[in-house]
């Protein structure tokens, strides 16, 4: 496996001035001066890669007047260590809302399944038995629709696949002259 290492500031050389050195970097890589300060503030700039890339990344800062040092990502293993308890905390909320989702709807089937013991034959046949429902005319028929439409766009269809069939075999036909 490659080792990884980044690229971690370490001063601004003397004859250079930080914000100069700053707008300068921002310029050259096309990054928000934001960035370039949290990289003067100890945040990486670039992703960790190989030895010869980070190499190339340490002497494009030096012509800018930026010193700069390459750092093992395996001698990181303390932020590492940090990044791994953070996935296990977030690993162990979500587990614990799972749990209590769980607990949650068990506690509502309860209440469903009572609320239907609860429940008497009369009560759930009472609003069958309404007068309002005797006045509505429940088996009206569909009015019928007119199919006339619906064989016009078939024909049109029919007609347009015959004109792209003979374009197709006969493409003399609808030639430009």
């Amino acid at each position: 496996m490659n080792e990884l290492f980044k690229v971690v500031f370490v001063d601004i050389a003397a004859n250079q001035d930080k914000e100069q050195a700053a707008e300068l970097l921002a310029t050259k890589l096309k990054t928000s001066p934001s960035k370039v300060q949290q990289f003067f503030d100890g945040r990486p700039l670039f992703a960790p890669t190989d030895k010869t890339k980070a190499l190339k990344q340490v002497k494009l800062l030096s012509t800018m007047g930026i010193n700069a040092k390459l750092v093992n990502q395996a001698d990181n293993s303390t932020t590492q260590v940090i990044d791994q308890e953070r996935i296990f905390e977030a690993l162990d909320y979500i587990t614990s809302s799972l749990i209590r989702i769980e607990e949650r709807l068990e506690d509502i089937e309860q209440q469903i399944s009572q609320d239907k013991s609860n429940t008497s034959p009369d009560e759930t046949t009472s609003w069958q038995e309404d007068e309002l429902f005797e006045e509505l005319d429940f088996d009206a028929p569909m009015p019928t629709k007119s199919k006339s439409w619906l064989y016009y766009l078939l024909a049109v269809l029919i007609i347009l696949f015959v004109l792209l069939g003979v374009s197709l075999f006969f493409p003399d036909w609808f030639a430009l002259p």
